[in-house]
């Protein structure tokens, strides 16, 4: 064969690679690139058929073409063989978009005929469907000409396509194959049902749906193709959607490309996380900053350690679960959640757990219990379950026999790391604060043990209060517990109201103060304070106890009375102008002695109910008593993390590593301090920072996840975060019902469209468009339909690849279907079971749209 002459322009250009020159998906396009990397790969499941790719750039050298085209085809097919010719765009078999049927494709093309199937697909690529579905899939296409591969032609026996994982279930551990006989190209396109089948991670064939008498395939080809499907799968690192052939028994792969619509779909045989947020809600209620999470995380963690190991917990048991302590919370479009099952795991140590688990639900405040099985308390031998039992029992009475020492004990805890230091936070260099906030760390944060204690008492002794009050006094309303621990004064919860009282007490005698405070602005209010010695000594006095108390005070984004006063002030000149309140400690103390005497009364015959009831009436009152106290403690300590927290952004900000300083709230506190000790794995703070308040504010216009749900598998991929669905209305009686193959989830109600001709066809909102078969010139439909039926076809073709990627609900392949329904009908179709209902014939909604059909 003689040299081919090529133009100096053209010489410069390549205009036909070979696969190992086919590696940039830039300059020959997705499936080409995706060749060339199975064939680099060498899968032992199956093999290329040989090929070359005409690279975009010989659209721009036609006349140059011919020739070069010739000795291509000479080396690839030396017998002429007949070739394919296939599209190979740079957007097309990607991991965000398939182009799956829009662009032209050939088959069986004799040798004199491919140039010109090479400009037709050329041409395909300007073609009104490709339009539409670039954008519908919000796309821009260049409308540049595509790479072409030609590719030997497989003679098959037997063709079709596999998914390495179920594209409708989401299943990651099952293939599913589709075969047909011959080439698959009816498949794909829809012309064709085909045999298949479902095959699990060990190669065993789990379902099968077979389409006639004879088997397309034998079991063991069925086998070889699902292993081929997960050889490409492994090789990508995603599951594949492959297209293969088979040739005198040899499994040939002709392409693979991402199965896009998956990242929609959770695996359901991912492990299952509950998540509810019936009690957390009201300490982290909306959205939560990262670094209120990340904090909040780790204290979880600790304390919880902690507190099971106080009671008796084995360590090894412990340290055998860590990860359930990690995961006791989590956050989900910046919204804190308990995860369940890490609550329930970590019960699960205490023995008991039966009864336990009860108790902690009714702690915890959630609506409803976690399902049983989902959590088992781990095993062990009978004798270790004794000396557990043994070991918890003995925790449980030592830390009830000093629980008021261990109260004591942690006030004073606080109260000297909270001492006013030497050198003021404001001035305070960054790794001063930071070493203040490790000091804080392990001093109170990792030893939270008597809040946490006192809690689970005042449960028991509340609780059992009670069940002797409606067992032993006749408390059919449940209200005594309530009024018997009422007004048992030293609580501290009640003194900012009282202090309020004072402060409004002392503005009243001075209208202009009240009338600043009440209607001014802050620096209005601020300066009438201060013009008022006495009111203003008790200002400041209060703002010293008080400061760090604010609505969601445990968000440590949140501006407390510190920062932002004006709530305090309006509050005093508003009391100031208000009738002095009656004082309520009257009234309380009478409600008290009422229900002691119901007590007394009910008890008088009963002198060791009497003894036994007044133990735990005097323990239930200490245990609430400090339960109120110690939650101020906690404003105290998170008070003292936020103010350091401040000062560290001011000091970033200063410094240029963030842009504001309150911008350090959208940072983790992890990397807040390894910036100050050197652990942070990046310091470019303020590009962190702001991809996360961007991210965060997409968050706050988002619908908030429901208030229990469940996620399987990767928690941020293709789970809904929804809760139980709501009852369909089965008011309307099924006419009839059909079946065919679901091909994405979801269930839609609507009137049906039946189209037969695309062109001419309109779908109103929320009609279901009904078809006998569809070809990637339909996709210009597809975006206005609720619901997509088609009679013909599989889960494989290639507009059920794309109803897919644009998330409308579908069933292909329901026999008789266009006979069955017609335009103005109301069905309901289910795209998970793949179930059609007729709910109602709709011939008068039919008369007046003038259907097409």
């Amino acid at each position: 064969m003689g040299e081919t002459t090529l133009s100096p322009r053209a010489a410069t250009t390549r205009l036909v690679l070979w696969p190992h020159e086919s590696t940039d998906r830039r300059l020959v396009g997705g499936k080409a690139a995706s060749l060339a990397a199975l064939g680099a790969a060498g899968l032992a499941d199956g093999e290329l058929p040989p090929w070359f790719v005409i690279a975009p750039d010989a659209a721009c050298h036609p006349e140059e073409l011919a020739p070069v085209l010739a000795d291509a085809l000479a080396k690839l097919a030396p017998n002429g063989e007949p070739v394919a010719v296939r599209s190979s765009a740079v957007g097309e078999d990607g991991a965000e978009d398939s182009y799956a049927g829009q662009l032209d494709s050939h088959l069986f093309v004799a040798h004199q005929d491919v140039e010109a199937r090479v400009r037709d697909v050329w041409r395909s690529a300007r073609a009104d469907h490709v339009i539409a579905y670039e954008a519908a899939r919000r796309r821009t296409g260049s409308g540049r000409a595509p790479a072409v591969i030609v590719q030997r032609m497989v003679n098959a026996e037997a063709a079709g396509v596999a998914f390495s994982a179920d594209p409708v279930s989401g299943r990651r551990g099952v293939v599913v194959v589709a075969a047909v006989q011959g080439v698959g190209v009816a498949l794909v396109q829809g012309d064709a049902n085909a045999d298949e089948w479902k095959v699990d991670r060990g190669g065993r064939i789990i379902e099968q749906r077979l389409r006639g008498a004879a088997h397309v395939l034998e079991k063991d080809a069925v086998v070889r193709v699902a292993a081929a499907a997960r050889a490409a799968a492994r090789h990508f690192g995603a599951p594949q959607d492959v297209e293969w052939a088979l040739e005198n028994g040899r499994l040939y792969l002709l392409q693979s490309r991402p199965i896009t619509s998956l990242r929609e779909l959770a695996d359901p045989d991912g492990a299952l996380a509950l998540w509810d947020n019936s009690n957390i809600v009201e300490s982290y209620g909306g959205v939560t900053t990262p670094l209120t999470y990340s904090f909040a995380r780790y204290a979880y963690e600790q304390v919880y350690r902690r507190f099971l190991l106080l009671l008796g917990v084995s360590p090894r048991l412990v340290d055998a679960n860590g990860d359930a302590f990690r995961r006791m919370i989590g956050i989900v479009r910046g919204r804190v959640y308990y995860n369940l099952g890490s609550w329930y795991r970590a019960l699960a140590l205490l023995p008991g757990y039966g009864l336990n688990r009860r108790f902690m639900e009714q702690m915890m405040g959630v609506r409803e219990g976690i399902p049983d099985g989902l959590v088992s308390p781990p095993t062990s031998t009978r004798f270790r379950a004794m000396l557990d039992v043994i070991r918890a029992a003995w925790g449980l009475i030592r830390e009830h026999g000093r629980i008021d020492s261990s109260v004591r004990a942690f006030h004073a805890r606080v109260d000297k790391a909270l001492a006013p230091a030497a050198v003021a936070l404001e001035e305070q260099r960054p790794d001063e604060l930071v070493a203040h906030y490790r000091e804080l760390e392990a001093g109170l944060l990792s030893r939270w043990d008597a809040p946490l204690l006192n809690d689970f008492f005042a449960m028991i002794h509340f609780g059992a209060l009670r069940l002797l009050t409606k067992n032993w006094c006749h408390d059919a309303d449940g209200t005594q517990p309530n009024d018997l621990v009422a007004g048992e004064g030293g609580m501290i919860s009640a003194e900012p109201a009282r202090w309020i009282g004072r402060m409004a007490a002392l503005a009243a005698r001075r209208p202009e103060i009240a009338r600043a405070l009440r209607d001014g602005c802050e620096a209005e209010a601020r300066t009438a304070i201060g013009a008022y010695r006495e009111l203003s000594r008790e200002y400041a006095a209060y703002l010293e106890r008080f400061g760090d108390r604010c609505a969601e005070e445990l968000k440590l984004e949140t501006r407390t009375l510190n920062e932002d006063p004006l709530p305090l002030l309006r509050a005093i000149g508003q009391a100031a102008y208000a009738p002095a309140p009656a004082d309520a400690g009257d009234a309380i103390a009478r409600i008290r002695r009422d229900a002691e005497a119901r007590v007394a009364d009910a008890l008088r015959r009963h002198p060791l109910r009497r003894r036994i009831f007044d133990a735990v009436l005097r323990r239930a009152r200490a245990r609430v008593r400090d339960r109120e106290n110690l939650r101020f403690e906690r404003t105290r300590v998170f008070g003292r993390v936020r103010r350091i927290v401040v000062e560290l952004g001011k000091r970033f900000a200063a410094q240029g590593l963030l842009d504001e300083p309150r911008d350090v709230f959208h940072l983790e506190i992890h990397e807040v301090l390894g910036v100050v000790e050197g652990t942070a794995t990046s310091v470019a703070l303020r590009e962190i920072a702001g991809a996360r308040r961007r991210e965060y504010e997409v968050y706050r216009e988002m619908p908030a996840p429901a208030e229990r749900f469940e996620t399987h598998g990767m928690v941020h991929q293709g789970n809904q975060f929804a809760g139980e669905a709501p009852d369909v209305d089965d008011s309307r009686a099924i006419i009839e019902a059909k079946r065919g193959t679901g091909c994405y989830p979801g269930i839609v109600r609507g009137i049906a469209r039946v189209v037969v001709d695309p062109r001419s066809a309109t779908l109103r909102p929320g009609e279901i468009l009904v078809a006998e078969r569809t070809d990637p010139g339909w996709v210009m439909l597809f975006p206005g339909a609720a619901g997509l039926l088609v009679e013909r076809g599989s889960l494989l073709s290639h507009s059920a690849i794309v109803s897919r990627e644009l998330g409308i609900p579908s069933v292909v392949g329901v026999a008789g279907l266009t006979q069955w329904l017609r335009t103005g009908d109301v069905v309901e179709l289910d795209g998970r079971s793949g179930t059609v209902r007729l709910l109602e014939r709709g011939n008068s909604y039919r008369a007046e749209a003038g259907d097409d059909d």
